[in-house]
Protein backbone atom coordinates (compact mmCIF):
# COMPACT_ATOMS: atom_id res chain seq x y z
CA UNK A 1 0.00 0.00 0.00
CA UNK A 2 2.86 2.79 0.73
CA UNK A 3 4.60 1.81 -2.26
CA UNK A 4 1.75 2.27 -4.48
CA UNK A 5 1.14 5.36 -2.36
CA UNK A 6 4.35 6.31 -3.33
CA UNK A 7 4.45 5.72 -6.68
CA UNK A 8 1.11 7.77 -7.13
CA UNK A 9 2.52 11.22 -5.08
CA UNK A 10 5.71 10.59 -7.59
CA UNK A 11 3.87 10.02 -11.19
CA UNK A 12 1.11 13.37 -10.01
CA UNK A 13 4.56 15.56 -8.86
CA UNK A 14 6.45 14.36 -12.32
CA UNK A 15 2.89 15.48 -13.81
CA UNK A 16 2.19 18.45 -11.84
CA UNK A 17 6.19 19.99 -12.17
CA UNK A 18 6.00 21.04 -15.91
CA UNK A 19 2.87 23.03 -15.54
CA UNK A 20 4.14 25.23 -12.85
CA UNK A 21 7.63 25.61 -13.92
CA UNK A 22 8.48 28.75 -14.90
CA UNK A 23 9.83 29.69 -18.44
CA UNK A 24 13.10 30.75 -17.35
CA UNK A 25 15.30 33.41 -19.10
CA UNK A 26 15.82 33.31 -22.43
CA UNK A 27 18.62 34.83 -24.34
CA UNK A 28 18.58 36.59 -27.76
CA UNK A 29 21.55 36.21 -30.10
CA UNK A 30 22.78 36.65 -34.03
CA UNK A 31 23.97 34.47 -35.95
CA UNK A 32 26.63 36.20 -37.50
CA UNK A 33 26.05 36.78 -41.14
CA UNK A 34 22.51 35.60 -41.10
CA UNK A 35 20.74 38.72 -40.58
CA UNK A 36 18.26 37.03 -37.97
CA UNK A 37 17.89 36.98 -34.56
CA UNK A 38 17.84 33.30 -32.83
CA UNK A 39 16.46 32.52 -29.59
CA UNK A 40 18.55 30.18 -27.50
CA UNK A 41 16.48 28.31 -25.14
CA UNK A 42 17.26 28.03 -21.30
CA UNK A 43 18.18 24.77 -19.70
CA UNK A 44 15.48 25.39 -17.06
CA UNK A 45 11.54 25.36 -17.46
CA UNK A 46 11.54 23.13 -20.72
CA UNK A 47 10.63 19.81 -21.28
CA UNK A 48 13.48 18.05 -22.68
CA UNK A 49 12.54 14.70 -24.71
CA UNK A 50 15.53 11.96 -24.16
CA UNK A 51 16.20 10.99 -27.60
CA UNK A 52 19.33 9.50 -27.32
CA UNK A 53 22.51 8.70 -25.00
CA UNK A 54 26.29 7.12 -25.21
CA UNK A 55 27.51 4.97 -23.07
CA UNK A 56 31.02 2.96 -23.12
CA UNK A 57 31.49 4.75 -26.58
CA UNK A 58 28.36 3.42 -27.97
CA UNK A 59 25.64 5.42 -28.87
CA UNK A 60 21.84 4.37 -28.68
CA UNK A 61 18.37 5.25 -29.13
CA UNK A 62 16.93 6.11 -26.21
CA UNK A 63 13.37 3.73 -25.33
CA UNK A 64 10.44 4.53 -23.34
CA UNK A 65 9.84 8.37 -24.28
CA UNK A 66 12.25 9.55 -21.98
CA UNK A 67 12.00 13.29 -20.84
CA UNK A 68 13.52 15.62 -18.19
CA UNK A 69 12.85 19.11 -16.98
CA UNK A 70 14.68 21.32 -14.50
CA UNK A 71 13.21 23.74 -12.43
CA UNK A 72 15.11 27.14 -11.64
CA UNK A 73 12.57 28.19 -8.91
CA UNK A 74 11.93 24.62 -6.64
CA UNK A 75 15.55 23.54 -7.83
CA UNK A 76 14.59 20.55 -8.72
CA UNK A 77 14.73 18.05 -11.85
CA UNK A 78 11.85 15.93 -12.18
CA UNK A 79 11.37 13.19 -15.03
CA UNK A 80 11.15 9.65 -16.60
CA UNK A 81 13.82 7.60 -17.33
CA UNK A 82 12.49 5.50 -19.81
CA UNK A 83 10.63 3.46 -17.23
CA UNK A 84 10.38 5.05 -13.83
CA UNK A 85 9.69 8.49 -13.17
CA UNK A 86 12.67 10.33 -11.10
CA UNK A 87 13.04 13.47 -9.48
CA UNK A 88 15.85 15.36 -7.54
CA UNK A 89 17.97 18.34 -6.33
CA UNK A 90 19.42 19.93 -9.32
CA UNK A 91 21.58 23.49 -9.37
CA UNK A 92 21.91 24.83 -12.98
CA UNK A 93 24.80 27.10 -13.21
CA UNK A 94 27.95 28.27 -15.79
CA UNK A 95 27.26 25.78 -18.02
CA UNK A 96 26.79 23.05 -14.87
CA UNK A 97 24.37 21.31 -13.39
CA UNK A 98 24.91 19.39 -10.16
CA UNK A 99 22.41 17.08 -9.54
CA UNK A 100 21.41 15.68 -6.38
CA UNK A 101 20.53 11.80 -5.49
CA UNK A 102 17.54 10.58 -7.38
CA UNK A 103 14.48 9.35 -5.88
CA UNK A 104 12.51 6.92 -8.04
CA UNK A 105 9.58 4.67 -8.97
CA UNK A 106 10.32 1.11 -8.73
CA UNK A 107 9.12 -0.69 -11.49
CA UNK A 108 10.63 -3.53 -13.60
CA UNK A 109 10.42 -2.79 -17.33
CA UNK A 110 11.92 -4.30 -20.37
CA UNK A 111 15.20 -4.75 -20.86
CA UNK A 112 15.47 -2.01 -23.09
CA UNK A 113 13.83 0.41 -20.84
CA UNK A 114 15.69 -0.28 -18.77
CA UNK A 115 19.12 0.29 -20.49
CA UNK A 116 18.29 3.82 -21.23
CA UNK A 117 17.15 4.28 -17.49
CA UNK A 118 20.65 3.09 -16.14
CA UNK A 119 22.22 5.16 -18.62
CA UNK A 120 20.26 8.52 -17.44
CA UNK A 121 20.56 7.50 -13.90
CA UNK A 122 24.46 7.82 -14.34
CA UNK A 123 23.73 11.58 -14.43
CA UNK A 124 22.41 12.06 -11.25
CA UNK A 125 24.53 12.51 -7.71
CA UNK A 126 27.26 14.97 -8.93
CA UNK A 127 27.86 17.16 -11.31
CA UNK A 128 27.20 17.15 -15.39
CA UNK A 129 27.96 19.71 -18.02
CA UNK A 130 25.28 21.16 -20.69
CA UNK A 131 25.20 22.55 -23.30
CA UNK A 132 22.19 23.95 -25.16
CA UNK A 133 22.11 24.50 -29.12
CA UNK A 134 18.73 26.27 -30.36
CA UNK A 135 16.23 23.10 -29.79
CA UNK A 136 18.97 20.28 -28.96
CA UNK A 137 20.53 20.20 -25.14
CA UNK A 138 23.72 17.50 -24.94
CA UNK A 139 24.26 16.72 -20.54
CA UNK A 140 27.43 14.82 -20.24
CA UNK A 141 28.48 13.18 -16.49
CA UNK A 142 31.64 13.06 -15.37
CA UNK A 143 31.89 9.14 -16.08
CA UNK A 144 31.64 10.09 -20.02
CA UNK A 145 27.93 9.12 -20.39
CA UNK A 146 26.26 11.59 -22.55
CA UNK A 147 22.59 12.13 -23.02
CA UNK A 148 20.85 14.24 -26.23
CA UNK A 149 17.42 15.51 -25.46
CA UNK A 150 15.10 18.10 -27.84
CA UNK A 151 13.06 20.64 -26.80
CA UNK A 152 9.39 19.12 -26.56
CA UNK A 153 7.20 21.41 -28.95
Amino acid sequence: MYRQKQRMILTAAAAIVPLVAACGSEKAGSDPGSGSVGVQRPVTGVDWSVDSFTADGATHRAQGKPYLEFDEKTGKVAGRLGCNHVNASATVRDGHITVGRPATTRMMCDTSLMQTERALLSLFNGKISYQVDADNLTLTSTNGTSVRAVAAK
